[in-house]
């Protein structure tokens, strides 16, 4: 009974000081919106493809270097700071035939899962954009290394990209060509270069 007893203490010694290594290693990092954005790419008539970004970009990683699986991320972009260069196109992709950022003002993505991906990571989550929420697999590199800068404070950097269909988020403005193709495609490639801050 006593042995019993032993290996119970025992157990639980290891899963403390465990919890406890997790908790000491897991730290959040901060968003650094001037060094962080968010690209997208999407065909025009089937013969071109427009490149655009939204620069409002916010939000926490939790992060634990020593096992990515036990990290999470939450982020909020600003879908009123679309641009592709073309101040008529950007107002048109505010409006309600886009956008719509007068109800939709931002998108969000908060993650499920990190597991492990080739030389990278897939990053499962779910994304709201348009008011509709779906679950999207990001592509992400394995992150940058840690750089203090002259304050002390230590940054990080994280890349991934992902391909959503934006008919499945209720962006289904369109017109017919001649040929039968679409004036704009259903693909958005998306890419994204953040920089996160030590909190």
């Amino acid at each position: 009974m006593n042995r019993i007893r032993m290996a119970g203490w025992a157990a639980a010694m290891v899963l403390a000081v465990g919890a406890g290594s997790m908790n000491a290693q897991m730290r959040d990092w901060k968003l650094d919106p001037s060094h962080s954005d968010a690209d997208f790419a999407v065909k025009h008539m089937g013969i071109s493809t427009v490149h655009g970004s939204f620069r409002g970009i916010s939000g926490v990683i939790h992060l634990d270097p020593a096992n990515l699986a036990h990290s999470a991320v939450e982020a909020t972009i600003d879908v009123r700071t679309v641009d592709t260069g073309v101040e008529v196109r950007d107002t048109h992709l505010r409006s309600a035939e886009f956008f719509d950022v007068a109800k939709y003002p931002t998108m969000t993505f908060k993650s499920s899962s990190i597991a492990k991906s080739g030389s990278g990571y897939a990053l499962t989550g779910d994304l709201t954009m348009h008011g509709v929420t779906k679950q999207v697999v990001l592509n992400m590199e394995a992150p940058d290394k840690e750089e203090v800068d002259a304050k002390g404070v230590a940054h990080r950097g994280f890349s991934a990209t992902t391909t959503v269909n934006r008919r499945d988020f209720g962006l289904t403005y369109n017109g017919m060509l001649k040929s039968g193709d679409m004036t704009v495609g259903d693909d958005v490639k998306i890419e994204l270069n953040v920089e996160v801050v030590n909190q």
